[in-house]
């Protein structure tokens, strides 16, 4: 009997030292968000602005007027993955090491000691610029539709806080400053998922090539703009814009080429694993 029990401690153990390897070296759960980066949860949500397309004008869909280049109606569910955001626009300092390692051209407005302070937001570059240093990081730009949810979280707001007028209080807007203020300034500012500075400050570049229609043809999984285009979409608003411009589902569109003090990013990362090579931004 005595050495039944013993034996049966002795298999209890060796079982318990085999599973060892397995808890102390399993991969970290899916959860745990990068440095630097936060986890917007998946799921269905409203898309664009609060009008239904039985409330637009049919004319407004397809206005050529430079300043409508990005309209954001009609609101429309969409379901997205869960994916991480950076929790700050990419900051100087940040951008600057990818410069330094790359041989890549600084930001346009590098030498400007007004948009300069290694904490401040890095303007100045393209689109292909700025898509470089995201996959360099093992990152990518975010959609359109991963950059409103991580604004709107699940609500259907107008401000990643909410629904309250813009104010000094919540982000640089309206020339207020006339630069750019530091990443992470505006603690009253951010969204539901804890990321800073989705309204004003700068704008900021996604993946989406431009479509004034997409709205009306949008997949509802996870959707990204046409295959091709002229112009790549920006969102945000930034420190120049209006209460009205800095709105979540505000929709802009400029060339790829510009480089400007208003203009952004940051990346995210998901399932959808980046290119293994980034282009070269030169």
């Amino acid at each position: 009997m005595e050495k039944l029990k013993m034996k049966s401690h002795i298999t209890l153990i060796v079982g318990v030292f085999c599973l060892l390897p397995s808890l102390a070296f399993a991969d970290p759960p899916v959860s745990i968000p990068p440095k630097g980066m936060v986890l917007v949860s998946g799921g269905v949500y409203v898309m664009g602005s609060h009008k239904s397309l039985i409330e637009l004008n049919p004319g407004d869909l397809f206005s050529t007027d430079r300043h409508a280049l990005g309209p954001e109606n009609p609101a429309h569910n969409v379901e997205v993955d869960p994916f991480f955001i950076d929790t700050h626009e990419v900051s100087n300092r940040d951008y600057m090491k990818f410069v330094q390692t790359n041989k890549v051209r600084e930001p346009l407005y590098y030498k400007d000691p007004n948009f300069n302070n290694f904490k401040q937001p890095v303007v100045g570059i393209s689109w292909k610029e700025a898509q470089s240093y995201c996959i360099w990081k093992g990152a990518r730009l975010p959609t359109e539709a991963e950059w409103e949810k991580a604004s709107r979280g699940k609500r259907s707001i107008d401000y990643p806080w909410g629904n309250e007028s813009p104010d000094n209080t919540k982000l640089n807007f309206n020339q207020e400053i006339k630069k750019t203020t530091n990443i992470g300034f505006y603690e009253a500012g951010k969204s539901d998922y804890g990321v800073y500075d989705l309204a004003g400050n700068v704008s900021e570049w996604v993946y989406d090539w431009h479509s004034p229609e997409f709205y009306l043809f949008s997949p509802k999984k996870n959707p990204v703009g046409p295959k091709k285009g002229q112009y790549k979409v920006i969102r945000g608003g930034n420190w120049r814009n209006n209460s009205e411009d800095v709105k979540m589902h505000y929709r802009n569109a400029t060339v790829p080429s510009m480089r400007n003090k208003t203009l952004g990013f940051r990346c995210v990362q998901s399932k959808n694993a980046p290119p293994t090579k980034y282009p070269n931004p030169k």
